[in-house]
């Protein structure tokens, strides 16, 4: 735990050294009451940055260039309360559209911004998945056997790398050798041991997983060792003959509200149990691809 105290703040610039959505949000929290102006420079770009920018300007704020590399902010004295929607999780609604492409579905999801998920549906046709973008949905429908593909995470409006685990799931499944390179991150190929777990052929080497594709995964007990981790494995659990257990849910909850209630809407068997003083658990099968 960091504890920090301050009499005032004062504006300063600030340069990220690595482009952080966590850093830039909170730096700009502190920047709207501090004294002076502050100027992030390598800034993160990602839609909620710019509407955490949008929602502090309608309470008073002084917040320009959000959705640019760089972010000036003029300190006020006081904010007030106003009315404000947020926006749709890109993250969330990208973990369903490649849900839907690993179970073979046909899935609407709605209430989204197409234009935040270009990244995901342009990878997801790479595979040969078809994505039909509307005004505010996505229509997902799956093949049997998608095509390999190579993968890069980056910044916004790069492949975002919080979904680099979930299409992992997909590239087990895909035919041929998929690689997916992790530039952002270190230690974020945790899932993959999860995965070898229910037949997925992995090989990690540094920043890069090189997945060959199998004819399917099997179902087995599995622990979520992070928030995206987790929800790759509940994709996977879906994808796999058999049930597969998923320990550790916490992680999940974290990003994914009442996920199961979602997912079992789509005809997925998925039950959340509770097993005496042990952590919840999700139970997934495949019996019934998502639909």
């Amino acid at each position: 735990m960091v504890k920090a105290s301050a009499e005032k703040l004062t504006g300063n610039e600030v340069y990220l050294d690595i482009v952080s959505v966590g850093a830039t949000v909170n730096i700009m929290l502190a920047a709207v009451k501090a004294e002076g102006s502050t100027t992030i420079v390598n800034a993160a770009k990602e839609p909620h940055v710019v509407d955490t920018a949008n929602f502090l300007n309608s309470m008073g704020a002084n917040a320009k260039g959000a959705g640019t590399d760089t972010i000036r902010i003029k300190g006020v004295k006081q904010l007030n309360g106003c009315e404000y929607t947020i926006i749709p999780d890109q993250i969330e609604a990208g973990t369903f559209m490649i849900a839907a492409a690993a179970t073979v579905g046909d899935v609407i999801v709605a209430d989204v911004i197409p234009k935040h998920l270009e990244s995901i549906t342009a990878k997801l046709l790479e595979m040969g998945i078809e994505v039909i973008e509307g005004d505010d949905y996505v229509r997902v429908r799956g093949i049997r056997k998608p095509r390999r593909v190579n993968i890069k995470t980056l910044p916004y409006p790069g492949f975002p790398t919080d979904l680099q685990q979930p299409i992992s799931v997909l590239c087990s499944i895909a035919k041929g050798t998929s690689i997916i390179h992790e530039s952002l991150f270190d230690h974020r190929f945790r899932h993959v041991e999860e995965l070898r777990r229910m037949g997925a052929n992995i090989k990690v080497e540094d920043r890069a997983a090189i997945f060959e594709g199998v004819d399917s995964l099997s179902g087995a007990p599995i622990t979520a060792t992070d928030l995206r981790a987790g929800a790759a494995l509940i994709i996977a659990g879906l994808t796999a003959n058999g049930v597969t257990e998923i320990d550790n849910i916490s992680f999940i909850d974290r990003g994914y509200e009442r996920i199961e209630e979602k997912l079992t809407a789509l005809v997925a068997y998925i039950k959340r149990l509770k097993d005496g003083e042990k952590p919840l658990k999700v139970l997934a099968g495949s019996s019934n691809p998502v639909r």
